[in-house]
């Protein structure tokens, strides 16, 4: 019901059509603090009825003009529902939204000669041009806070470590909870090589979330694994973590239908502790592989057993399959910023 323009900009949806099963969509229309990237990264917008009104003090346009605004494509009267669970009992399946007049025959004959997602770096279509230091306001990255209860959290006076940072496809709010936390936070694009990342003399490293197919990314491979051998402090999430599976030497599958939404509980094996996270992914770590490199597996999703975190035992690096930044989502997990603050605070003398 809410956070569906955070979901159409977060750049993990690059290649995807997002279908809602909320059954209205676009009640509060859409603003410009909310968004996670320049624009929507979805290749298309699937609701049941997309709401005649907006009605939100923050609103500064309606949903459909902001996607013909940036061309995406939308549908609507559509049984999502019914779309839904055709999905989770056949699977992911190849997609066609067009304007145009055409034939149901020539839609299906678009949608099965799309290049598909195995094998195809999307990463590239997604992160930044060129290396910059990320900066925003105080008030800007606070989390939701309500003095004089325990939701009063305001930032801390503490030290700051610098962080370098691999964008492949980063949301905006990710980085401002890395900098409210402690961190100078210093944006790389996913293809610069690990020495342009040392060259700043970083404290610790940080790799985020991501489109595509992980095993497709080799230099992505390479970059990690010659940052692991630094000895230095890392944090990955979502695609992150399946950059550490592979520079690890460890491999990833394809999920049926991969993990959506922000319901997904997660236990940690070495806490006893259950969270209900955010997640975007369609691939996942195989176990065996990560033991077989010497990772440690701290954390499956409850839901289907995947592996949803991972340690190594000799290296200050850990990560986790979901989105603990919670943009939108539960915020459970958003400890993990601290634990890796922590970390660092910890190997950084």
């Amino acid at each position: 019901m809410t956070g569906y323009q955070e979901i159409l900009t977060d750049p993990s949806y690059s290649g995807q059509i997002v279908t809602m099963t909320a059954t209205q969509i676009g009640n509060y229309g859409v603003n410009e603090e909310d968004i996670e990237s320049a624009g929507p990264k979805a290749y298309g917008f699937v609701v049941r009825e997309l709401s005649p009104i907006v009605s939100n003090w923050r609103a500064t346009t309606d949903l459909s003009t902001y996607l013909e605004k940036h061309g995406i494509p939308g549908i609507e009267g559509v049984d999502t529902r019914a779309i839904t669970k055709k999905l989770r009992s056949a699977g992911v399946m190849k997609a066609c939204i067009s304007t145009e007049n055409i034939s149901d025959e020539e839609a299906v004959k678009r949608a099965r000669e799309w290049k598909g997602f195995e094998g195809v770096d999307f990463v590239k279509e997604v992160t930044c041009a060129k290396a910059h230091a990320f900066k925003a306001g105080d008030a800007e990255c606070a989390p939701f806070s309500v003095p004089g209860t325990h939701l009063n959290r305001v930032k801390q006076d503490r030290k700051v470590y610098k962080l370098a940072a691999y964008d492949f496809g980063a949301k905006t709010s990710i980085f401002k909870k890395l900098q409210h936390t402690g961190f100078e936070v210093h944006v790389f694009p996913a293809t610069a090589p690990a020495a342009d990342l040392l060259a700043i003399k970083p404290d610790a490293v940080f790799l985020s979330n991501g489109p595509g197919d992980p095993a497709a990314l080799d230099y992505a491979h390479k970059n990690v694994n010659a940052l692991i051998a630094t000895g230095k402090p890392i944090f990955g999430i979502c695609l992150g973590h399946q950059l550490i599976t592979h520079a690890i030497g460890a491999k990833t599958y394809k999920l049926k239908f991969g993990h959506r939404g922000g319901n997904q509980p997660v236990k940690n094996s070495e806490t006893g502790v259950v969270s209900i996270t955010a997640q975007n992914h369609g691939y996942a770590a195989i176990p065996e592989t990560l033991e077989a490199a010497g990772a440690v597996i701290t954390e499956r999703n409850l839901n289907d057993g995947t592996v949803a975190g991972l340690r190594l035992k000799d290296k200050p690096v850990f990560s986790v399959q979901y989105h603990p930044e919670a943009g939108p989502g539960p915020s459970e997990a958003d400890a993990l910023f601290e634990d890796f603050y922590q970390l660092v605070a910890k190997v950084v003398k």
